[in-house]
């Protein structure tokens, strides 16, 4: 079992910043993906940006790449997201997701194993 916290969410204007964060507890591995996922009212959840511990990257969607930052402090099993430049169409639930598989980091929501509660994220025009 894994578990994941998220915090960091809140309520923001449009061109601000905020940083979320998930730390991971339990049964994890030396090399497995930890990322982010946003769904917004009436959308299918969507994939944000990952990396995979051990110097395995990262990858983003294109919708937040330049704008959104991933990074991990493996000592403390936790994952950052810096969302910077803020948009109104990033308001949504971020989900922090872990994928404990091997090979390279996949956006299909399946492919990931265990997922946090939840934080909202609301960006205001």
């Amino acid at each position: 079992q894994v578990q994941l916290v998220e915090s960091g969410g809140g309520l923001m204007q449009t061109g601000g910043s905020l940083r979320l964060s998930c730390a991971a507890s339990g049964r994890t591995s030396s090399s497995y993906v930890m990322g982010w996922f946003r769904q917004a009212p009436g959308k299918e959840r969507e994939f944000v940006a990952a990396l995979r511990w051990g110097g395995g990257g990262t990858r983003y969607a294109d919708s937040v790449k330049g704008r959104f930052t991933i990074s991990g402090d493996n000592a403390k099993n936790t994952v950052y997201l810096l969302m910077n430049n803020l948009k109104p169409e990033d308001t949504a639930v971020y989900y922090c997701a872990t994928d404990l598989g091997l090979g390279g980091i996949y956006q299909q929501a399946s492919r990931y194993d265990y997922w946090g509660q939840g934080t909202q994220v609301t960006v205001s025009s």
